[in-house]
C-alpha cells in the first residue's frame, strides 16, 4: 500500500525546463515594435516542479530564498551577492496571472492544490532571462497541471509570462519569452499593427542548424543588466529623431540576419552583430553599458571575432568566423580577461503536439 502510493505520488509529479535566452539579432527593439531573432541557450535552465497537494504551497529556494543566516555579516554578504529577490514571487505572480486570464476566458480549472518548487543554474545578472525561465517552467507546469494546455494559444503565453513579471516591476519586452515559450531559434516581428491587432507579434521558428557555432562570453561578478534601458525609452517616447531611426535600423538588421542565416552567409552575420552592438552603444553611451560589459565585446573583437549582448548586458554572444584557431586565441584572451567562456549549446523546439495545435494557422 505505502510503495504503490510512493509510486502514484512520483508519477504526478510534474516538472517543466525553461532555459536561458541568446538575444542574437535586432534586440533591443522588440521594446520599440522592431524584431528580433533569439534561440533558447542549453547552457543553462531552471526547473519548476508541481506536486499535488493538500494546500497550495509555494517552497522557498534554499539557497535563492535564504531566510536563515548564520550572522548579520552572512545576510549582508548574502544581499549583496544575490540580492533581495528569489523565486517565491515569480511563482506567485504567474499563479495570479495565470488565474485572472483563466477566469477572464471562461476556462474553468478544477478544484485542486499544489506545491511549487524550483531550482535554477542561470547566473545572475547576465542577461540570460533568469527571472523569466522560472515563470515559464512555472507556466508550463500549470498548464499541465489543470489539462488547459489545448486552450492557452502558444503565441499568448509570453505575454502571459510577462505579465506575472510586470507585477513586479521588472521592465522587459516580449522577446526573451518568446525564445522561451517556443524553445529553438525564433525569428520575431513586433509590428505596432500586429501588436495592437493580435496582442502579440509574429514569431516564426526557424531551423537550428541554421546557427554556426557560437560562443558565450559572461563575468562571475556581473554589474547590474537593468539599468540599460532608462533614458532611450524616453528619448523614444519623446520622438527623438536619433533613437527611432537607430532602433528601425536595429530591426533591419534581424529582417537581414534571418536572410543570412537561411543563405548560411556568415560573413554577413558576423558583420551583422557587429553592426547591432554599435548602435547600441551609439544610443545608449558607454555609462548606461558599463566598462566591464562593453570589455567583454572587446575582448572578442580584438581576436577578429563578431560580438554582442546576449540581452542588455552581462554576457556576449560571440561568432569565430576563422574557426577553431579563432576560439583558441578568444579562450586565451578572456582567461586573461577572468571572463568564462564556453561553447553555446542551442535547445531545438520546445513545442509539444497539444501546442503545435494552439499555434495560429
Amino acid at each position: 500500500m505505502g510503495d504503490h502510493q510512493a509510486k502514484s505520488e512520483t508519477a504526478s509529479l510534474i516538472e517543466h525546463r525553461a532555459y536561458a535566452r541568446v538575444g542574437l539579432l535586432g534586440n533591443p527593439s522588440d521594446v520599440y515594435f522592431g524584431r528580433t531573432i533569439s534561440f533558447s541557450l542549453g547552457n543553462f535552465w531552471a526547473t519548476v516542479y508541481l506536486q499535488p497537494s493538500d494546500d497550495l504551497v509555494i517552497q522557498p529556494h534554499p539557497i535563492h530564498d535564504l531566510v536563515v543566516f548564520k550572522s548579520l555579516d552572512h545576510l549582508v554578504n548574502r544581499l549583496d551577492s544575490e540580492g533581495y529577490y528569489g523565486g517565491v514571487r515569480l511563482l506567485m505572480a504567474i499563479c495570479k496571472v495565470f488565474l485572472d486570464y483563466c477566469k477572464e476566458n471562461e476556462i474553468q480549472l478544477e478544484a485542486r492544490n499544489f506545491t511549487l518548487s524550483y531550482d535554477t543554474n542561470i547566473p545572475r545578472q547576465t542577461g540570460l532571462s533568469g527571472s523569466s525561465a522560472i515563470v515559464c517552467a512555472a507556466l508550463s507546469c500549470l498548464l499541465d497541471f489543470y489539462k488547459v494546455r489545448h486552450l492557452i494559444k502558444v503565441e499568448v503565453r509570453p505575454g502571459l509570462v510577462l505579465s506575472a513579471e510586470k507585477q513586479l516591476g521588472i521592465v522587459a519586452g516580449l522577446q526573451d519569452r518568446v525564445a522561451q515559450v517556443y524553445g529553438g531559434l525564433v525569428y520575431m516581428e513586433f509590428d505596432k499593427e500586429h501588436m495592437d491587432t493580435l496582442g502579440h507579434g509574429i514569431y516564426t521558428p526557424m531551423d537550428v542548424s541554421l546557427l554556426p557555432p557560437l560562443h558565450l562570453v559572461y563575468a562571475e561578478n556581473p554589474s547590474d543588466s537593468g539599468k540599460v534601458h532608462s533614458t532611450v525609452r524616453q528619448r523614444w517616447l519623446n520622438g527623438d529623431e536619433f533613437i527611432i531611426s537607430s532602433m528601425t535600423e536595429v530591426a533591419n538588421i534581424a529582417l537581414e540576419g534571418r536572410t543570412a542565416l537561411l543563405e548560411k552567409d556568415y560573413t554577413k552575420l558576423a558583420a551583422l552583430m557587429n553592426r547591432n552592438f554599435d548602435f547600441r552603444r551609439s544610443m545608449f553611451g558607454d555609462d548606461a553599458l558599463g566598462a566591464l560589459n562593453i570589455e567583454m565585446v572587446e575582448v572578442a573583437r580584438r581576436v577578429g571575432a563578431a560580438s554582442k549582448f546576449t540581452g542588455s548586458g552581462g554576457a556576449v554572444v560571440v561568432f569565430c568566423p576563422d574557426g577553431p584557431s579563432q576560439v583558441k586565441l578568444l579562450k586565451d584572451a578572456c582567461q586573461k580577461a577572468g571572463f568564462k567562456l564556453e561553447p553555446i549549446q542551442v535547445v531545438p523546439s520546445l513545442l509539444n503536439e497539444v501546442d503545435l495545435q494552439t499555434l495560429s494557422k
